[in-house]
């Protein structure tokens, strides 16, 4: 990522906000894309502070111009965008009849069509160019629905049928662009602070959790390594992937009986604070971290894993040679 100019929407909090600081740290010129002022303007000191440069770009993803315009202005400013990281989102905690309309819809522009908008525009931008990068934050719940998150469920899966289709196409033209999809678990960030919630107490991410570093890494790492089309992070992460593939039906089931309480903490709901209209932190900085950091993992092993598998075969495999090459010794 070294003098690379890399796109992070979403960047004024939660994992956008750790992407931001992990691509600056590696030396990166990251351009800040989200709504809430004060936000950016924090995440851009941030990235200085890390030892790249941040630049901020106030824009609403849901909006297609808004984005392509901030893209434009980015590739006068600093160059060619070399990576392009999809990460904003807003949503509605409730059960479904009780979203509105015209909340569903909100949630959907920009959690769904905000991946959109960014993919197009840097496809624009970086065909020509016939290199470049998309890396799309996902996460389990694009292949595994659960109760009270139908708007980001349906947003999540639909932006992996979508990067499905953009890849295959990408393929067939022999496209030197890449376009990669990170699924992540559970994370302590804002957003269970500052999403809209109809739920009587404070919603809360399914343990475990993890801090928003653990997916920084993911992502980061994804953008520098796309040729392959899919990362999963977290022991969680795998464990609900591979039981939606064997018993889905199981999962409904266990998933009925504890999918509610399980996002739901003993406090009292936060009230007067939405993000899906208009931005949380416009006037104060959330940062990256949720308030559940005594209860996340700052590591998982299943990720470092994922990102060093050729590393952990040769480890494995010099394991299994020493222990045949005892038992021919005794």
């Amino acid at each position: 990522m070294k003098n690379k100019v890399v796109v992070v929407t979403g960047a004024s909090g939660g994992v956008g906000r750790a992407v931001v600081r992990r691509l600056a740290a590696r030396g990166a010129t990251v351009a800040l894309i989200a709504r809430g002022t004060t936000g950016l303007g924090s995440a851009a000191v941030e990235a200085g502070a890390a030892g790249g440069a941040g630049l901020v770009y106030e824009a609403d993803v849901s909006d297609y111009q808004q984005v392509r315009e901030a893209a434009e202005q980015i590739e006068r400013d600093v160059g060619p965008i070399d990576a392009w990281i999809n990460v904003a989102f807003s949503s509605v905690f409730a059960p479904f009849p009780e979203i509105t309309p015209e909340e569903f819809e909100r949630a959907t522009q920009v959690t769904y069509l905000g991946y959109v908008w960014g993919t197009r525009v840097a496809l624009d931008l970086m065909r020509p160019r016939d290199r470049g990068t998309i890396v799309q934050a996902g996460s389990a719940l694009a292949y595994r629905g659960i109760p009270l998150q139908a708007a980001y469920c349906g947003a999540k899966h639909a932006i992996k049928g979508f990067t499905e289709s953009v890849r295959t196409e990408l393929l067939g033209e022999r496209s030197g662009i890449r376009i990669t999809m990170v699924q992540l678990p559970a994370l302590n960030t804002p957003q269970f602070s500052w999403v809209l919630s109809k739920l009587g107490r404070h919603p809360q991410p399914v343990p475990p959790i993890y801090d928003p570093e653990v997916a920084a890494r993911a992502l980061v790492f994804a953008a520098e390594h796309p040729e392959r089309r899919e990362y999963w992070v977290g022991g969680s992460t795998v464990a609900t992937l591979l039981a939606q593939r064997i018993a889905p039906g199981l999962l409904d089931r266990y998933l009925a009986r504890t999918g509610q309480e399980s996002q739901q903490t003993k406090a009292q709901a936060p009230t007067g604070v939405a993000n899906l209209w208009k931005p949380a932190d416009e006037d104060d900085d959330y940062g990256a971290h949720g308030t559940f950091g005594h209860r996340s993992h700052a590591h998982s092993a299943q990720a470092w894993l994922s990102r060093h598998r050729r590393a952990a075969l040769t480890l494995a495999g010099g394991a299994v040679v020493a222990v045949l090459a005892r038992r021919r010794r005794s």
